[in-house]
């Protein structure tokens, strides 16, 4: 039992972390690469089966889906430090209580989730300015996606108490094996069947079931502390204060983030579906690049919030330093071959020439830059394993949030040229990274400062 107990295991607190960090962070990364191909199945299944009003229906969908998601699933990363922290600090007792109040959480902004998704719907379309061709099959696709949104919550949190504890790899199995068979039923449902966007969109509700329900087993047959138990389900403030404290201001940033990304789909609309569907195209491969920070982000949180709650403060230097580097680094090269084979792999979506000259336009401006949002995720996910997420919220919120806003109003809509709108990305990413590393190091110094002086 003590076997299988640590084989999933990672040991944070002692020993190199460069491979330790690569090797947690590399399935992090996988899984979301994973998952957003079988979005990409999805799109690439309407494109080219259905229609280009279809693949525009499904892309137009991605912010509004994303507003609404974020505040939650933001919730799930103060999983990583409520359970980071007590192994840190030597309370493996507490472990097991932990985890079934997490994973409640999780169940409860599901269940919330799934009634304001169905509520908004229309409305949040119809403020977009989505196109008349468009908005009856993207409501179609949103109102069906909703019903996945319990499950999407339970995914998240179980997967986030299985990283915590250096699992990143049996949360990537649930993935594939889902994901796989995502795809058989996209094809099944749109080729087989004859449905357009409702099918991908059943398909995508299935998928979910499944994953949640793989990582489910997966806590209930753990052994020792990461024991799922019904036993111990209940909601205690004393796991709730701090996973609100690191989740929420995570969430908010998320959701704030989305909202201006509503706003920047909104004037993507209005070029038209084939403006719509190329971005959709385009996307795919900048999220690709992004998940690569994001996991080295999260590999951050994790391995700063052990070594902070141990006290080992020189360790949470070298995961800054580590995770810069090898996060960085591999984002580049991915963008690097994303921009060499862009035109190969456009095609996989559509043929329609127009929708694929918007697509080239993305990738050249957003994805070949994606390293820019290292310069502030990263950061700030060394400050949040610290306890610290409010102040890289609010940094973000300013630096990319509000400054898009202000560019979309004022020089967008002075310059209404699809290429001037997506310069906004790289500007905002600039901006934010410098102004979080600074918050970074700052407070960096202050928090190792006071432990010191309280541990002497």
């Amino acid at each position: 039992m003590e076997k299988t107990k640590n084989a999933h295991e990672v040991d944070m607190l002692h020993g190199p972390m460069g491979m330790k960090i690569f090797l947690f962070a590399l399935p992090l990364a996988l899984a979301s690469i994973l998952q957003q191909l079988f979005n990409s199945a999805d799109l690439a299944v309407v494109g080219r089966f259905a229609s280009s009003e279809a693949l525009a229906a499904v892309g137009a969908n991605s912010a509004p889906i994303n507003l609404i998601v974020s505040l939650f699933t933001g919730l799930s990363l103060g999983v990583n430090v409520v359970i980071g922290m007590l192994i840190g600090r030597g309370r493996p007792e507490k472990i097991r209580e932990a985890v079934a109040n997490l994973y409640l959480v999780g169940v409860i902004c599901g269940l919330i989730l799934f009634p304001t998704g169905e509520l908004v719907a229309r409305p949040l379309l119809t403020v977009m300015g989505t196109p008349d061709n468009v908005i009856n099959l993207a409501l179609l696709y949103l109102r069906i996606y909703f019903f996945a949104t319990p499950f999407i919550m339970i995914y998240n949190f179980a997967s986030a108490i299985l990283r915590a504890k250096g699992d990143s790899a049996r949360p990537l199995l649930a993935l594939a094996v889902s994901g796989v068979i995502n795809i058989f039923l996209n094809l099944f449902f749109v080729i087989r069947c004859g449905m357009t966007v409702d099918g991908v969109a059943l398909a995508t509700v299935i998928s979910n079931v499944i994953s949640a329900f793989i990582v489910t087993i997966f806590l209930i047959r753990e052994p020792g502390n990461f024991h799922l138990s019904l036993r111990h389900v209940k909601l205690k403030k004393e796991y709730l204060e701090t996973l609100f404290r690191i989740g929420i201001p995570a969430g908010l940033q998320g959701t704030v983030f989305s909202l201006s990304n509503v706003v920047i789909q909104s004037a993507i609309n209005s070029f038209g579906s084939a403006a719509i569907a190329g971005t959709t195209a385009g996307q795919n491969f900048e999220f690709m690049c992004y998940f690569i920070v994001n996991a080295f982000s999260q590999a951050a949180v994790t391995f700063t919030a052990q070594n902070y709650g141990a006290g080992q403060y020189d360790r949470c230097k070298k995961v800054f330093v580590l995770s810069m580097l090898i996060g960085e680094s591999l984002t580049f090269a991915l963008s690097l071959v994303f921009w060499i084979f862009r035109g190969t792999l456009i095609q996989i979506f559509t043929t329609d020439q127009e929708v694929i000259a918007y697509a080239m336009i993305r990738m050249m401006i957003v994805s070949t830059w994606e390293i820019g949002t290292g310069t502030y995720e990263i950061p700030a996910g060394c400050l949040r394993g610290m306890g610290i997420s409010m102040a890289p919220t609010v940094l973000v919120i300013f630096g990319s949030c509000v400054f898009r806003l202000i560019y979309v109003s004022t020089i967008f809509a002075a310059h209404h040229d699809f290429l001037i709108l997506t310069i906004v990305y790289p500007i905002s990413w600039a901006i934010t990274g410098v102004a979080v590393e600074i918050c970074y190091f700052v407070m960096r110094r202050k928090l190792f400062a006071r432990g010191a002086a309280q541990k002497s």
